[in-house]
C-alpha cells in the first residue's frame, strides 16, 4: 500500500526512521480497511517522490501498531503528522487535497 519512496514503519523503528531522522518526516497513520486513508495514498506517494532528499514520507499502520499512534493520541484516521527534529510541527486529519499537504511539507523545508 506505500510507493517506492515511502518508508513503512512500525512501533519499534519509529525513533529511529522519524524522531532521530535529519530531514523532515511526514508520517501517515493508516489502517487497511480505511477508505479515506486509500484516497489520499496516491498524493502521498507523488509528495514522497517529488521531495525525495529532502522530506521523509512514512506510513505507520494504527491496527499492526499501536503505541505510537496512542502517544500521539491518534484518534481518527487518515491523520497526518509532520515531524522535524523529532517534534510535530504540522497535523492534518482527514481525506484533504495533495496541495493542502504540500502546504504543510514546504513549511516544513
Amino acid at each position: 500500500m506505500a510507493g517506492a519512496d515511502v518508508l513503512t514503519v512500525g512501533d519499534g523503528d519509529f525513533k529511529k526512521e522519524v524522531l532521530d531522522s535529519t530531514q523532515p518526516v511526514l508520517v501517515d497513520f493508516w489502517a487497511t480497511w480505511c477508505a479515506p486513508c486509500r484516497a489520499i495514498a496516491p498524493a502521498i506517494d507523488a509528495l514522497a517522490t517529488q521531495y525525495k532528499g529532502q522530506l521523509k514520507v512514512a506510513k505507520i499502520d494504527i491496527d499492526q501498531n499501536q503505541d505510537t499512534p496512542q502517544q500521539y493520541g491518534i484518534r481518527s484516521i487518515p491523520t497526518l503528522l509532520v515531524f522535524k527534529g523529532g517534534k510535530v510541527v504540522d497535523q492534518i486529519v482527514g481525506s484533504v487535497p495533495r496541495s493542502k499537504i504540500e502546504e504543510a511539507v514546504k513549511k516544513a523545508l
